[in-house]
């Protein structure tokens, strides 16, 4: 049950990039689990991916081939190849190895990408038979398909797509994402696909997506687990004709907030089908010493499994909020100045309860399906913001039946 969170709709095509799928049967029949994009010859891409020691064999793939003239990516759900050693590694080449051939191009020009289960051995068999079907319906237009075909636990596709005017060219955008569970950022089980047909040099699309990233898919959680598997990729195709070169240009100024904005709508998109999830939770910690301790804090509120089922039964108990940010880590912090508010209801007041605060006025806002907690430390001017969701019996549920 996702928080209000609309179907996909006007999905725009993004010249330069075609989509495929197919039902493989990786793990179940008769849904689509296997997805290839193809590029258009000269299309850069740059990703950022987990930071899970246990990271997963396509992820290790990935990281050896940045920077190569990508052509197409692969991705499978339903088995995640992660925890499988060697013979994980040898999956994810043979899977590259077959598109290759399919397509005509070198086997380090593919990028692979899995996501499900954890500890068994791709179907790699399944997965090649299945790349036919996929090349076979290779469309522009499959965006919808595409974002359907890398569903685990997700409730529903996620999807979007804006255009902007940037340097006198129209640009497009448009991306998809998956997750639902095990989100917890660096990165956060997630993938993230976004194409634009701007053209932007591989150095400058690899800050470009360092950068979108740790504002959007570095500031989500749900449940405070970090995946094998994740990853967050950017490509451009250049079909619109517009050419970024520069950091310090306007161009590349325009095109960076539209890939932020479209990247935070599909991350928060996750933390809205969050399984479970009943709630849309904003976290912001205000007037910090430095990024770095606001982003601490805030995610120790969004971690917290007593915070978040006190969202969940709408009950404000609001004191587990003020433990979370006690056992954040920031030794100098004092307390003695910390005003905690939910929306508009001051429930804390330099250090202890507001003398007019009244629990009813918390309870009406812990009813809600979008909540706003904001910490103000008093003790400088930085800010973060993370985005998280409460804690049910479904979700308990959901990831006791995840294998069955």
């Amino acid at each position: 049950m996702a928080v209000n969170l609309p179907l996909p709709s006007n999905l725009l095509p993004v010249p330069g990039i075609e989509l495929g799928f197919a039902e493989a049967g990786i793990r179940k029949a008769n849904r689509k689990d296997l997805l290839v994009m193809r590029l258009a010859d000269g299309a850069t891409v740059a990703g950022v991916f987990t930071l899970n020691r246990f990271c997963a064999a396509p992820v290790q793939l990935c990281k050896a081939r940045s920077g190569n003239k990508i052509r197409a990516l692969v991705v499978n759900t339903g088995n995640a190849n992660a925890g499988t050693g060697e013979p994980g590694l040898a999956a994810a080449r043979e899977t590259c190895v077959a598109l290759a051939a399919l397509l005509a191009c070198d086997a380090e020009q593919i990028l692979p990408f899995s996501t499900g289960v954890i500890l068994e051995l791709l179907p790699v068999e399944r997965v090649k038979a299945g790349l036919p079907a996929a090349i076979a319906n290779l469309k522009s237009d499959n965006w919808q398909a595409a974002a359907e075909a890398i569903m685990t636990t997700d409730t529903q596709p996620k999807a979007a797509s804006r255009t902007a005017q940037i340097g006198g060219k129209k640009v497009t955008l448009t991306g998809i994402s998956k997750g639902a569970g095990m989100i917890k950022p660096n990165m956060a089980t997630m993938l993230g696909f976004l194409a634009t047909d701007a053209g932007v040099s591989q150095a400058l699309l690899e800050k470009l997506v360092k950068d979108a990233a740790d504002q959007s898919f570095n500031c989500i959680t749900i449940d405070g687990d970090t995946s094998t598997n994740d990853s967050f990729m950017l490509i451009a195709t250049g079909a619109s004709g517009l050419q970024v070169t520069s950091a310090d240009s306007p161009e590349y100024a325009t095109l960076a907030a539209e890939v932020l904005a479209l990247s935070q709508q599909l991350a928060q998109m996750i933390v809205r089908d969050g399984e479970g999830a009943t709630k849309f939770i904003t976290v912001t910690v205000e007037q910090g010493a430095s990024v770095a301790e606001c982003r601490k804090i805030a995610y120790s509120i969004a971690h917290s499994p007593l915070v978040k089922t006190a969202f969940f039964a709408s009950d404000p108990n609001l004191g587990r909020i003020l433990a979370a940010i006690g056992y954040a880590g920031v030794d100098d912090l004092d307390v003695g100045k910390l005003d905690l508010y939910l929306d508009d209801v001051l429930v804390a007041k330099a250090g202890g309860r507001n003398p007019d605060y009244r629990e009813e006025d918390g309870q009406r806002v812990m009813k809600q399906s979008e909540i706003t907690v904001r910490v103000r430390l008093a003790r400088g001017t930085h800010a973060a913001t993370i985005w998280t969701c409460d804690l049910s019996h479904d979700y308990v549920s959901i990831n006791a039946d995840y294998r069955s």
